[in-house]
């Protein structure tokens, strides 16, 4: 088996399959890349044994097709330090040896039988639906901040996909505030929902262009296998019913307060680093069209406060949020100006885009700290 690929090439696609391989496993072909080469293709595999991820690429002189797992981080750390050249591989099946040579050297390194490694999860019994690359990767960063890390409550640990004829939702929330982003350009086979681990999404948002490809996911009751034209992936759900989000996001926030993004992240950014540092808190004192943010930490005798225009209808009010929490929500709404749907100083606010994206809409909601804590 024998090939010749560019450096730059193979180590760009080996770094978008190589956040799927653990530190610390118990096998030692989980620290291995399959290569697979088929043709003048070759197919490139990792898998933690929950996620696994394969894209595929084209090489040159290739001869006799074959597998074999060679272990990642020697050939990464080889990639990284070597210029961009040619590099020939000449591999042996029968020993497992891998002999690499480029312009200035030869190496060699041993490798696994390729039969060791894990087989993908069949696709059995899977129900399907299409949508662009972009719609995906904006409705994982959309969605993906928000998950939780606690995992006593496993349902959380990953993102709800709701799914209905006309749309899907994506949801995720950490108890603290919760992420609705539903897509209106997506049709799906069946009304129903999954929820998808935070890391094979991680994967996927490092790895999807941003464009109209079109991709296909499929789901089971245990797997979502989701694949495109140079990239496959598959995962396990979590097995853990997603929590009753639409139960908290108020029905009724009457009072519109309106401000321009730019300058709230800016301003928010500054009083923070004079909040507390265990609550974060940062109190929003809304008085007619003037907004004042500010923040204090008594223990250090800390204490910041700014004032921005606003528009605002409604009755004023002094409501406090974690501004740590917030400036993260905010960064991921689009358009030059927000609304925040708000009720009463102890009930949830509601942030939202005054410009609405084509086939999306997006609500957040954060709960509020009270003040003076």
């Amino acid at each position: 088996m024998r090939f010749i690929a560019t450096s730059t090439a193979l180590l760009k696609n080996l770094q978008q399959i190589s956040g799927v391989i653990s530190a610390n496993t118990v096998l030692s072909v989980l620290e291995d890349f399959l290569f697979e080469l088929r043709g003048n293709t070759l197919i490139l595999t990792a898998t933690d044994l929950e996620t696994m991820m394969r894209v595929q690429m084209e090489v040159n002189d290739a001869e006799g097709d074959g597998r074999i797992c060679i272990p990642s981080k020697i050939l990464s750390d080889y990639l990284k330090n070597l210029p961009e050249q040619p590099i020939t591989f000449n591999i042996n099946e029968h020993d497992l040896s891998i002999e690499m040579s480029s312009d200035v050297g030869k190496y060699r390194i041993g490798g696994e039988k390729a039969d060791d490694f894990p087989k993908e999860p069949a696709p059995v019994d899977t129900s399907a639906f299409d949508m662009t690359s972009i719609a995906l990767l904006e409705s994982i960063n959309k969605s993906i901040f928000a998950v939780s890390t606690d995992t006593l409550r496993p349902a959380m640990t990953g993102v709800y996909f709701e799914m209905a004829p006309d749309s899907i939702t994506f949801v995720s929330t950490d108890a603290h505030r919760l992420v609705q982003c539903r897509r209106g350009d997506v049709n799906c086979p069946e009304q129903g929902g999954f929820v998808v681990p935070k890391k094979p999404l991680n994967q996927l948002k490092a790895t999807l262009a941003a464009d109209e490809s079109k991709l296909q996911l499929a789901y089971n009751s245990s797997h979502l296998f989701v694949s495109g034209e140079k990239l496959s992936l598959s995962c396990r759900l979590i097995d853990a019913r997603f929590p009753d989000y639409k139960a908290v996001i108020p029905v009724d926030n009457p009072y519109k307060l309106t401000l321009n993004r730019a300058d709230f992240v800016s301003a928010l950014r500054r009083v923070s680093i004079f909040a507390n540092k265990t609550t974060n808190q940062v109190v929003l004192d809304i008085n007619g069209n003037a907004l004042q943010i500010s923040a204090q930490d008594i223990d250090f005798s800390y204490e910041g406060k700014e004032m921005l225009s606003c528009q605002y209808s409604g009755e004023d009010m002094k409501i406090a949020f974690n501004a740590k929490l917030m400036l993260e929500m905010v960064n991921n709404l689009d358009g030059q100006e927000i609304q925040v749907d708000l009720s009463t100083p102890t009930r949830a606010g509601i942030f939202r885009s005054v410009d609405r994206v084509d086939n999306e809409d997006l609500l957040m909601l954060l709960m509020p700290l009270m003040v003076g804590v």
